[in-house]
């Protein structure tokens, strides 16, 4: 078990998957003043996907909502009980840039991090100036049949693509190779699929890489369908990677 900063989003990161994070709060920017002046291989800390969707300052290019509540502290926006607040699995994030904005009319943290290791929230404690969590580490295992499940995955996103494209009117880009390796195709997939919180959450908290992929199989095959009936829809990127919504 290890104790980490924890860094709630409104989206889920997986592991391989870069994070790129616009750090205005209070609570975060302390977290991010004392991750820098760790070293740069100890600049870890712990993402987890809320329950609701919903932050104390949702996204808006590092603009809080005034609309909400008034809230201050490490907790602010999570209730009584944070750990309720937030799924129970998580992923860990290395920062490899963390970057304080100079402007003083903007001040805050620019971080580029990227996920790396799945792991299974214990606790949460809020005694701090921001919110850490006691997390163990979870092993990704290939599971039965990871290898036959991966080149069906590829297939199956593959079309997932082209109609994704067609029903945005766009033209996709070819040539971009997928991994061989199961476990990274497992999470590239299910980061660029477009699909809500809990359904990104599911595929990170599979057992085992082969019953990602089979979960991932089955939503591809579904999203297809559903696209391949639909005229058109709004426009969505499909590579797009998750922003800090604090």
């Amino acid at each position: 078990m290890t104790s980490l900063p924890l860094f709630p989003l409104n989206s889920v990161l997986f592991p391989g998957l870069v994070l790129p994070l616009n750090v205005f709060e209070a609570r975060y920017r302390a977290m991010m003043r004392d991750l820098a002046v760790l070293p740069e291989d100890e600049r870890r800390f712990a993402v987890v996907a809320i329950r609701d969707g919903r932050e104390v300052a949702p996204t808006a290019q590092g603009l809080p909502d005034a609309t909400l509540p008034d809230e201050k502290g490490p907790a602010a926006g999570f209730g009584d009980e944070p750990m309720r607040a937030f799924h129970a699995v998580g992923c860990v994030a290395d920062a490899a840039t963390i970057r304080e904005k100079s402007s003083a009319a903007d001040t805050g943290y620019e971080v580029l991090a990227t996920g790396t290791t799945r792991f299974r929230l214990l606790s949460v404690d809020a005694s701090g100036p921001y919110l850490t969590g006691e997390v163990e580490e979870l092993e990704e295992s290939p599971g039965d049949g990871a290898g036959v499940l991966a080149s069906g995955v590829v297939r199956a996103f593959r079309t997932y693509q082209k109609r994704l494209a067609w029903a945005n009117e766009r033209t996709l880009s070819s040539g971009q190779d997928l991994p061989a390796d199961p476990s990274v195709l497992s999470y590239l997939v299910a980061a660029a699929a477009v699909l809500d919180v809990p359904a990104k959450q599911q595929l990170l908290e599979a057992p085992d890489t082969a019953a990602r992929l089979g979960q991932e199989l089955k939503l591809l095959r579904q999203e297809s369908a559903l696209l391949g009936k639909l005229p058109s829809l709004p426009a969505v990127e499909l590579t797009r990677q998750p922003t800090s919504p604090n």
